[in-house]
């Protein structure tokens, strides 16, 4: 069985992790997905985090099931080479800084002009005009400007915190696979090709708001709530930490026998949904003092027994031996043809009838540069021109 995208072809302009991450997504599905670098260097995210066999890690987990081209789109031949690429596609997507890509005549227009269905996905940090379209970002930035980092705040405090990885660029990305689907689908009903774009900090903002803006979301003379988050308590067990998060009657009724305190679950401090809400610092410190008796895995198991929801937080070494992961068979292994034994999540969405799956490795940088402009109908000879001239690489 092929996945639900089989047959589409995408190129993919991309770079760093925004786009990329999409559209190995969307790779996954069954895409054709055509990764389109500039000779030389290529796409600066193969040079950050361990490398081996000239692969970095992450590169090689958000660059999976692609074909690698490199052409430098500055020159008019390569340009020229890139829009033959377009005329057997149905996307393309770009993350250069607004106006980049018009100015090399490979924006949404020239794109269209050569083939009038297809759809053109812009990704960008700000927008495509506005005070700081200009601005160049990364995803701290967007982190800061879009509140993420007071968010992370300890309540009370006013330090900012930055969330320790990159959330936004990897929200925006979930965004574009959103994206493309959607055109595609209204392009099947008879909508044709369209220009579809996608801002890191409109996405951001987005995620952000149902729950740590809602003190935001209604106008007027609102007193303020206190947030989902302030309720996070992470107390320490005997050897290391775990959150319980009891929040109906039963779940605290629940969390009450898991702690071995019958006494709490009649306290009229608690004992309801209103009476835990005011006396919440207080409980708090009881829960806390409570789990420090039991190990982590005493306390899980207590909880899962009791239907409290809580689990032991793990470490990054503990997720490889945790069993509902490997049940899930989440994390998968295998050898990259340069980097070695690596492993990675499988593709998480599950289609019974047109599964996802992981297909190619993350390639070296323009290793499929003869295979696709082969296909594309280009000869050998006129294949060497461009070698010889440095358009393709």
């Amino acid at each position: 069985m092929t996945g639900c995208l089989d047959g589409i072809r995408i190129i993919d302009l991309t770079a760093n992790v925004s786009g990329p991450f999409g559209t190995a997504m969307l790779g996954d599905m069954g895409a054709d997905v055509i990764k389109v670098e500039a000779p030389g260097l290529g796409d600066l995210s193969r040079y950050f985090g361990p490398v081996r066999g000239g692969m970095a890690a992450g590169f090689a987990v958000i660059n999976r099931n692609k074909r690698a081209v490199a052409i430098d789109l500055r020159a008019e031949d390569g340009r020229d080479v890139l829009l033959k690429l377009v005329q057997s596609a149905d996307v393309v997507l770009q993350n250069f800084r607004p106006g980049v890509v018009d100015r090399l005549g490979v924006g949404y227009e020239g794109c269209k002009a050569v083939n009038p269905g297809i759809i053109y996905v812009s990704i960008s940090g700000y927008g495509d005009s506005g005070p700081r379209a200009d601005d160049p970002v990364y995803d701290p930035v967007i982190q800061a400007a879009s509140g993420y980092m007071m968010v992370q705040s300890d309540p009370g405090s006013d330090k900012p915190v930055p969330v320790r990885n990159i959330i936004c660029d990897k929200i925006a990305s979930m965004s574009v696979v959103q994206a493309v689907m959607g055109a595609l689908f209204a392009r099947e009903r008879g909508a044709g090709g369209q220009h579809v774009k996608v801002a890191m900090l409109d996405t951001s903002l987005a995620f952000l708001w149902p729950d740590a803006m809602s003190n935001l979301t209604y106008i007027g003379d609102m007193p303020p709530m206190a947030e989902i988050g302030d309720l996070y308590n992470l107390p320490r067990s005997k050897d290391g930490y775990v959150i319980g998060f009891a929040i109906t009657d039963a779940q605290y009724q629940g969390l009450c026998r898991a702690l071995e305190r019958p006494d709490l679950a009649e306290d009229p401090r608690f004992k309801h949904i209103p009476n835990r809400v005011q006396n919440l610092p207080e409980l708090s410190k009881i829960i806390t003092g409570e789990i420090a008796k039991y190990t982590s895995a005493e306390i899980a198991e207590n909880f899962s027994r009791e239907q409290v929801p809580g689990s032991k937080i793990n470490t990054r070494a503990d997720l490889l031996s945790d069993t509902q992961i490997a049940h899930n068979e989440l994390i998968v292994e295998t050898d990259h043809p340069q980097a070695g034994r690596m492993r990675y999540t499988r593709p998480p969405i599950i289609f019974e009838g047109t599964p996802s799956s992981i297909r190619r490795h993350a390639p070296q940088l323009g290793g499929n540069t003869d295979e696709v402009l082969t296909e594309a109908g280009f000869g050998k000879d006129e294949i060497a021109r461009l070698r010889e001239k440095g358009v393709a690489g």
